[in-house]
């Protein structure tokens, strides 16, 4: 009883923080390339998350394995250097999930954190990694060669560091490599205003014309394959949910949570007000249903609503809000990867998300209830420059070469 209480203190702070979130403020938090202010470097702004089994991209990987994919860094310049901010933490939460229709619950049982050195003269970064599992904690510093943890800085050939941790092997990468997400955002900005009734109403453009906004950028990615045993504990789950936070270190040099992503488009794509988007950014999904947060979920049912009007089909918003909310990555690992790939009772997506996904057709097909694209891909319109990405690379970490 005492522990429980203990909890819902916990809990009840929590609430009262993001009550104090939801007043007008300077925005803390975003995602992809929604804005940057004076206290939020693109360092530490998150744009995408990928969960996938290895051999769902690569057939010769060995069966058992995981891939997450941390994105951050949005629009990073072509042959340019970026860096990992050395005064934050960017972390991958996972949660060992009994039944894969039961409602996320936000915890934390496995979280793998990544904290980086100032750069070298030669552009390396060495890394720290921390393994937190069930309470227990690991820290790596060096790969099972003995040598250090280090980023792979631009054209230089690719650093897979594979680092023992609770009595398991991960191979990791961090550095540059191409942006392989792909949205007409600015055009969907156009559409949602119209739907809303702060603009004419508009459709998109068609794929001759469709602009693909991370076209020729970078990102700052951290990639980890990850041994399913490892995730599982002995607990023998076969499905996680898998979120990630960046935490920046304040000036008393405690870290706060700064940045939170799970499945696409969510937060940035449904949440207008820039106080709420760094609300929703600042708290774990254990919250998204709070009565805290019902301002938040407001805006976003508001948005589903007009803009699930476009499309003819018959949407509910709460439904949809139910399938998408808590704001975790869900897979099973029993069945193939994808984003589309299953879902469950609830309608929640379920097979993770791998690179080349076509998530944003997913989630409008979702959103207006009828089948919807933006006429963007990963591979481009034959004839039109505005689109196109490189070939992902065939081995670990997969995504193509930084431009």
């Amino acid at each position: 009883m005492k522990l429980k209480n203990t909890v819902r203190r916990s809990l009840l702070v929590l609430e009262v923080a993001l009550l104090a979130l939801l007043t007008p403020a300077i925005i803390g938090a975003s995602d992809h390339d929604d804005g940057e202010v004076d206290t939020k470097g693109r360092a530490v702004n998150l744009t995408d998350l990928y969960v996938f089994r290895e051999q769902d991209q690569n057939g010769g990987a060995a069966q058992g394995d995981l891939v997450f994919i941390m994105n951050s860094n949005p629009r990073s310049l072509a042959r340019y250097q970026y860096y990992f901010s050395p005064n934050a933490l960017y972390q991958f939460h996972v949660t060992q999930v009994g039944d894969v229709n039961s409602t996320p619950t936000g915890q934390g049982d496995v979280i793998l954190r990544f904290a980086f050195t100032p750069p070298n003269e030669r552009g390396l970064q060495a890394l720290t990694i921390t393994a937190i599992r069930n309470g227990a904690t690991t820290t790596a510093t060096t790969t099972i060669n003995g040598g250090p943890i280090v980023t792979t800085p631009l054209n230089n050939n690719t650093i897979a560091n594979t680092v023992s941790l609770g009595g398991s092997n991960l191979t990791v990468f961090a550095g540059l490599r191409e942006d392989p997400f792909f949205f007409d955002v600015e055009q969907f900005f156009r559409v949602r205003a119209g739907a809303l009734g702060g603009g004419p109403k508009v459709g998109f453009r068609e794929p001759n014309q469709a602009v693909d906004f991370t076209k020729g950028y970078n990102v700052n990615t951290i990639a980890v394959r990850v041994p399913k045993a490892f995730l599982q504990g002995g607990t023998g789950a076969n499905t996680f949910d898998v979120w990630t936070t960046i935490s920046v270190k304040d000036a008393v040099g405690n870290f706060k949570q700064f940045e939170r992503l799970a499945r696409p488009a969510i937060n940035e794509g449904l949440i207008l007000t820039p106080a709420f988007l760094e609300a929703f950014n600042s708290i774990p999904p254990r919250l998204d249903f709070s009565d805290a947060a019902a301002p938040v979920r407001q805006e976003a049912l508001a948005t589903i609503k007009a803009v699930g009007q476009l499309g003819g089909g018959v949407v509910d918003p709460n439904a949809i809000a139910t399938a998408f909310l808590p704001d975790v990555m869900r897979i099973d690992t029993t069945k193939p990867s994808g984003y589309a790939s299953a879902t469950n009772a609830q309608g929640s997506l379920i097979g993770g998300r791998k690179i080349t996904d076509d998530v944003i057709d997913i989630t409008l097909s979702a959103l207006v209830g009828a089948p919807t694209s933006d006429n963007v891909s990963y591979e481009g319109t034959p004839g039109n420059p505005a689109q196109g990405h490189h070939p992902l690379e065939s081995n670990f970490p997969y995504l193509a070469q930084p431009n």
